[in-house]
């Protein structure tokens, strides 16, 4: 609670003890092997956890909107704080998956060697607030920070002619004048209306105006409608065209986004569990190998093992945690994940789940009753 300088001035004075305002924590070396993950502005995990104990309980949410490598989650995961971690840098995500998976499993092993339930009562002292988590895209990374490369990409794609000419729109098509709507929101009314408002202060323009968006809101098309009905009256000379990058019939392949695969095999052997992943498939990452090659010749994977970051396996999956037994993880970038794994069988009836995380942070799950 906000407290006057009155206030902070009494609680210095009483007996009571307090934190002092000067904390005696060394700087993150580069040399330190326990904690550093290579981010500039990485903090120790003594100084993240002054902060969490001192502003929350367990059970508490604690969230981290620029996650970086991971110390906020991985210091709120080991004191008991539930926790949501964001970052725009994909690399970001991947440092910080890694991070807590490593934590989470250091965890399990540690209540299993004392005899502890992994999910303690409610007497139990403090322990992780959950033992899973997953990894949601929530927008068009690309599209968005790339902004200036996902337009050019996208007139190339329809036939757009840049031009630099004109402060509003992006080049013509044909004989249409064409706007590109910035890929960070869908397009809205307000778009429209702006659109509206560079025609007034060109009355002489009647060349039709083709629109490329990432999205639509539906009231979009409402005005859409109205600005037709005064086109067929005559008070406007130009038709508005718009074209989703999403939808679109002729054109909404531009990003289309195709799920990874795998085949993997799951099978009971006498009192063993054993799990193969005989093969993958990402075709985000074999895509975005084309784009950055400079060869005419298509980039081929050799390994389907390099284009997987992490591998994860609950045998015992309830459809909805997703209790972490076994974790690949290779300790170097230039290490590759095993693919074959032998567990402790699982009672019968049991579904394992697989969980397969290539290297843009995709996950793809695969289950299966044995």
């Amino acid at each position: 609670m906000p407290r006057t300088k009155r206030e902070i001035s009494f609680y210095i004075e009483s007996e009571s003890k307090t934190l002092d305002d000067v904390w005696m924590i060394p700087m993150l070396q580069p040399a330190d092997q326990t904690e550093n993950r290579g981010y500039r502005t990485q903090k120790r995990e003594e100084m993240l956890s002054c902060c969490i104990s001192s502003h929350s309980t367990p059970g508490d949410l604690v969230l981290d909107c620029f996650i970086g490598s991971g110390t906020t989650a991985a210091v709120a995961q080991k004191l008991g704080r539930r926790w949501i971690g964001c970052d725009i840098n994909k690399g970001a995500i991947q440092t910080t998956s890694r991070r807590l998976q490593t934590v989470i499993g250091n965890q399990v092993v540690e209540r299993e060697k004392r005899g502890e339930d992994l999910i303690p009562d409610e007497n139990a002292a403090p322990g992780p607030a959950a033992l899973s988590f997953e990894v949601h895209r929530v927008n068009d990374y690309d599209l968005q920070i790339q902004h200036n490369e996902a337009v050019a990409l996208a007139c190339e794609h329809i036939g757009v002619e840049r031009r630099k000419d004109d402060a509003y729109f992006d080049g013509t098509r044909g004989k249409a004048l064409v706007k590109v709507v910035p890929f960070n929101h869908p397009l809205s009314p307000a778009d429209l209306e702006q659109l509206k408002e560079e025609l007034k202060i060109r009355p002489d323009e009647e060349r039709n105006i083709l629109l490329i968006c990432l999205g639509k809101e539906q009231r979009a098309d409402d005005w859409l409608v109205d600005w037709n009905r005064l086109r067929k009256r005559g008070d406007v000379p130009n038709k508005i065209q718009v074209i989703e990058l999403r939808t679109d019939a002729t054109y909404g392949k531009f990003i289309e986004h195709k799920p990874a695969s795998a085949k993997v095999s799951i099978k009971r052997k006498a009192k063993d569990l054993l799990v193969s992943v005989e093969d993958f498939l990402s075709p985000s990452i074999l895509e975005r190998l084309e784009t950055h090659s400079n060869s005419v010749i298509t980039p081929q994977v050799k390994d389907w093992r390099s284009m997987v970051d992490a591998i994860l396996i609950d045998p015992e999956h309830d459809g909805q945690t997703f209790h972490i037994a076994l974790s690949d993880i290779p300790a170097k970038k230039t290490d590759l994940v095993a693919g074959s794994y032998k567990l402790p069988a699982p009672k019968k009836g049991a579904t394992v789940a697989v969980k397969i995380i290539d290297m843009l942070g995709e996950e793809l799950v695969i289950t299966k009753q044995v």
